[in-house]
């Protein structure tokens, strides 16, 4: 656990390292280290911002959920939790969501009529989510998945804190443990025990606030780091953050023999692809047709789930001998149906193909 939080039910002081079951009235520190006191139960509560309702979807608590933003009824494709549960697209919409609406404020009115005991917020100041929580007279609780585009070991944080709240204790261990136990299989089955080179591969077509093509990639890209694999993109400089954009010629010098797209981007590289044929047929790895789709997993933040079947994917490709036990379908479906409760793998192939396919542009 990256970070702990402080529970404070009446007097006692308890720092939890595995989730601790909250008595009412209870004081406990967010992830801004509020102070947020939560005095009755939680069978009513919203989600705001990236990514807080597919924390609730992991803990098995939708139900309590009584409003969701127009995001996710606007953009219902490519996330996991939300293919898993369109009856949520039925609940009253709580505001607009999205890239604009982090850190501001929300529509008072609008919350107050949909009466939530908490409030789950991602990405807000600690002085706004107190100048929320005073007007409202609703607890506010702050949580986080870290940084953008990656996968932090926050996110466990905010994950046991939820749970704490909504009486999921012990489903935010086995989230956990489930998460825990694949990532350690990947790193298993791909370990650099034998001396022999890492596979080389690179990921362009990652979204950076908007569609992006080819030259946009991530020096922390957590498939490749799970697979132990050589990601090119850590030999770009970045200024901040894990994103990178790879000027076309330092492409062709890195000439990567292995590289993937993300479908997110996918039709960009494919127009890119049509326009310039003669710069992708100078690289190896459309050559040798070793160009391979993946699913997008930074959609309203990290879809971990997601995350995990594009490293399975990835790892057959890359590691044909070592999992060659693997299906990535079946795998995919396994991860969905624990993580969200439902196998959604055939809905997210119905919006970006099947996981692991070679680039259409490329047969």
């Amino acid at each position: 656990m990256s970070r702990r939080f402080l529970l404070l039910v009446l007097v006692p002081v308890i720092w939890l390292t595995t989730v601790t079951a909250v008595a009412h009235p209870a004081t406990l520190i967010d992830m801004t280290q509020r102070e947020v006191t939560i005095p009755g139960g939680a069978d009513r509560i919203l989600c705001l911002g990236p990514g807080t309702l597919r924390l609730i979807v992991y803990l098995q608590a939708e139900k309590k959920v009584v409003g969701v933003e127009a995001l996710e009824k606007n953009y219902p494709g490519g996330r996991p939790y939300w293919l898993a549960h369109p009856e949520l697209a039925a609940l009253p919409t709580c505001g607009p969501g999205g890239v604009a609406a982090i850190n501001q404020k929300p529509d008072l009115e609008t919350v107050l009529k949909l009466a939530p005991e908490v409030i789950f917020v991602t990405y807000m100041d600690a002085a706004l989510a107190d100048d929320v929580q005073a007007v409202l007279s609703i607890p506010v609780v702050v949580l986080s998945y870290g940084d953008f585009s990656t996968f932090d070991e926050t996110v466990y944080t905010a994950l046991r804190l939820a749970a704490a709240i909504v009486d999921r204790n012990d489903r935010a261990e086995a989230v956990i443990r489930s998460i825990e136990a694949w990532r350690a299989d990947l790193s298993r089955r791909s370990a650099n025990d034998t001396g022999e080179e890492r596979p080389e591969a690179y990921i362009g077509g990652i979204g950076f606030r908007k569609v992006q093509g080819i030259e946009s990639t991530q020096h922390n890209y957590p498939p490749l780091e799970w697979i132990n694999a050589d990601n090119l993109a850590r030999r770009m400089e970045t200024k901040a953050g894990s994103h990178v954009a790879v000027p076309k010629e330092m492409l062709l010098n890195l000439d990567p023999p292995t590289i993937f797209i993300d479908g997110g981007g996918l039709s960009l590289v494919t127009g890119d692809v049509t326009r310039k044929p003669e710069y992708y047929r100078a690289l190896t790895a459309f050559a040798r047709r070793r160009v391979f789709v993946l699913h997008p997993f930074n959609w309203y933040t990290t879809n971990i789930d997601t995350a995990l079947t594009d490293a399975y994917a990835m790892g057959k490709i890359l590691y044909p001998k070592r999992f060659a036990d693997i299906d990535p379908e079946r795998k995919a479906d396994e991860i969905y149906t624990e993580l969200v409760g439902r196998p959604v793998y055939e809905k997210m192939k119905a919006d970006y193909g099947p996981i692991g396919r070679v680039a259409p542009f490329v047969d």
